[in-house]
């Protein structure tokens, strides 16, 4: 035998259920390994690891097989450990010796073993005499460190009297008011209060509760003078209203504390005795706050203090202090040729911050001419609304786009306001028909429903077929035309001469049969020994008095029996330029 198996348990994960007040030196039997070798190459020895809460015994069973136990070497503690993690180790005799493990968890189960511990030994509450019937008075509260059933707290009141003034909460330990409080009947109350847990331990506490007499004269706040509207720019320090505050009762309970409530722009300044001013802190700003209900709170030096509030309601009147803005930085639209006179462009919209006849804004367009009319001609702004309307019908072939400005200029005095760019393009639609330059359109005859065309030229008798009529116009088209032709043929022969170049460079070999599988010996041409492929192209010239409509088209349909030639990674560029050849 050899030692090919390492010691596996049956389990890899075993848990093991241990109340926490199981006496030390306990036992309990754990799972054995298995190793199939045998000999010095069988199980040998266990190790166990983890924590000091446990050891391990190995006894011998009668067939000499060891029995792995799990015994506690020291009390547990559920609240300071619920759990322990340990890793049973089964070894072998080999050399080398192969192990097998198991993790052990131990769940130590909770047992009543903790009473109930208040958070203080003593609860003290000082209290008005006013306090609300059913006002919490203050809350008791007490943990056990056990779980479930043992660790569940109720709370009790010991003396049966205490409960005609006072109710306690079972669940929560607050201590609530049944009835009013009177400081002349009694101003000191002692409670014991016992908590106990579902296993019947408890604990106990006491509070003393102290009534208080109560401030019972609140200040009163008199308004002398105040403004109900004030405009957004006045200064600061400006007086918004004049207050008078007195408290009837004396000494401590009498002197009064007046302050504003919130983040506000105002501020309280006393005048003289109880006189107090509210004035303004800083600018007011009527587009970020428009109305303001100032609280002014009036506080006496009573335990604890009463307190009394005055609101004044002020509202900001608006300062033309904003220009319009535009919806967008800039606008753009399309427009066909030949709209309609009056048509819809497009809306600019343009917003005032301000308020009433300051933010109302009207639109209207900045000066400029086009092609030497006044904009206004071409387009216009409806005051209102902000329409931009098309006044005249666009031909894109006189102007292809406008550029203007519009303003918006709010109600204020003054005015304020701002521009916006607006770009109008004119789209191109086919309404242009071709015009014959040549003959000329004879003019119409009398009572004729229209002109035709003079197509007379004279030529001599002894004119061969095939011979031109010899009109000047003509003959220029004729020249132009012969040129045309000439400079496409000396293309051509460049760019034959260029792939022949390039084919000589490749050293194609030559098709010594006379020609390529399904393509005819007609269709090549041999120079040099090299055969090459030779392309009919044809092309069309447009000429007209004007040259700028002149055309060559160069027709890629039209070839016929040719491979397409990719240029070498050396070579130029082709000859014909990526533009437009027109």
């Amino acid at each position: 035998d050899i030692n090919d198996n390492s010691p596996s348990f049956k389990e890899s994960e075993v848990e093991e259920r241990i109340s926490e007040t199981t006496a030390p030196g306990s036992r309990f039997p754990l799972a054995r390994a298995h190793d199939p070798d045998s000999g010095r190459n069988s199980l040998q020895s266990s190790e166990l690891s983890g924590d000091e809460h446990f050891s391990l015994a190995v006894q011998a069973g009668p067939g000499g097989d060891q029995r792995p136990e799990l015994v506690l070497a020291k009390a547990l503690d559920r609240e300071e450990a619920a759990f322990h993690e340990l890793v049973l180790r089964a070894i072998d005799g080999g050399d080398p010796a192969r192990t097998g493990t198991a993790r052990i968890r131990v769940t130590v189960l909770d047992a009543n073993d903790n009473a109930p511990v208040f958070s203080q030994a003593e609860y003290t509450v000082r209290v008005p005499e006013d306090v609300p019937v059913g006002s919490v008075l203050v809350s008791l509260t007490a943990t056990d460190a056990d779980e479930g059933i043992n660790g569940h707290v109720k709370y009790s009141l010991k003396k049966e009297a205490d409960t005609a003034i006072f109710q306690l909460d079972s669940e929560t330990g607050a201590i609530s008011l049944l009835r009013s409080l009177d400081f002349e009947e009694g101003d000191y109350y002692q409670l014991e209060v016992q908590a106990k847990d579902g296993g019947g331990l408890s604990d106990t506490a006491k509070v003393t509760i102290t009534v208080t007499d109560i401030n019972d004269n609140a200040p009163v706040i008199s308004v002398r003078s105040a403004l109900s509207e004030i405009s957004e720019d006045a200064p600061a320090g400006a007086v918004v209203a004049l207050l008078h505050v007195h408290d009837r009762d004396s000494e401590a309970n009498g002197k009064v504390l007046c302050s504003l409530i919130g983040s506000i722009p105002f501020r309280l300044e006393k005048s003289f005795d109880d006189y107090y001013r509210v004035v303004t802190a800083r600018e007011l700003d009527r587009e970020q706050v428009s109305e303001y209900n100032v609280t002014v709170r009036a506080a006496d030096g009573g335990s604890p203090a009463l307190q009394s509030s005055a609101v004044l309601a002020l509202r900001v009147l608006d300062v033309n202090d904003n220009a319009p803005v535009f919806a967008q930085e800039r606008y753009s639209a399309r427009l066909a040729e030949n709209n309609a006179a009056g048509a819809l462009v497009l809306t600019v919209r343009a917003t005032d911050a301000d308020w009433g006849q300051n933010a109302r804004v009207r639109y209207r367009l900045s000066e400029g001419r086009v092609r030497g009319a006044p904009l206004s001609s071409y387009v216009s702004v409806q005051a209102e609304t902000g329409a931009l309307y098309a006044l005249r019908s666009f031909d894109y072939e006189e102007v292809r786009e406008l550029e203007l400005w519009v303003r918006a200029e709010d109600g204020g005095a003054p005015a304020l306001s701002s521009n916006v760019s607006v770009r109008l393009l004119i789209a191109d639609e086919n309404d242009n028909a071709p015009q014959v330059l040549y003959p000329p359109a004879a003019p119409s005859a009398a009572g004729s429903g229209g002109g035709g065309w003079s197509g007379v030229e004279l030529a001599p008798r002894s004119s061969e077929a095939g011979a031109l009529p010899a009109g000047s116009l003509t003959r220029w088209l004729v020249l132009a035309v012969a040129a045309v032709c000439c400079l496409f043929v000396g293309f051509l022969l460049l760019l034959l001469a260029l792939r022949l170049r390039r084919w000589r460079r490749e050293r194609l070999p030559a098709a010594e049969s006379g020609g390529l599988r399904g393509v005819p010996v007609s269709h090549f041409v041999g120079i040099d020994g090299v055969r090459a492929f030779l392309q009919s192209y044809s092309h069309e010239v447009s000429l007209t008095a004007d040259s700028r409509k002149s055309q060559l088209r160069l027709s890629g349909g039209s070839c016929c029996d040719t491979l397409p030639a990719r240029p070498a990674p050396d070579e130029p560029a082709p000859l014909l330029g990526e533009e437009d050849p027109a």
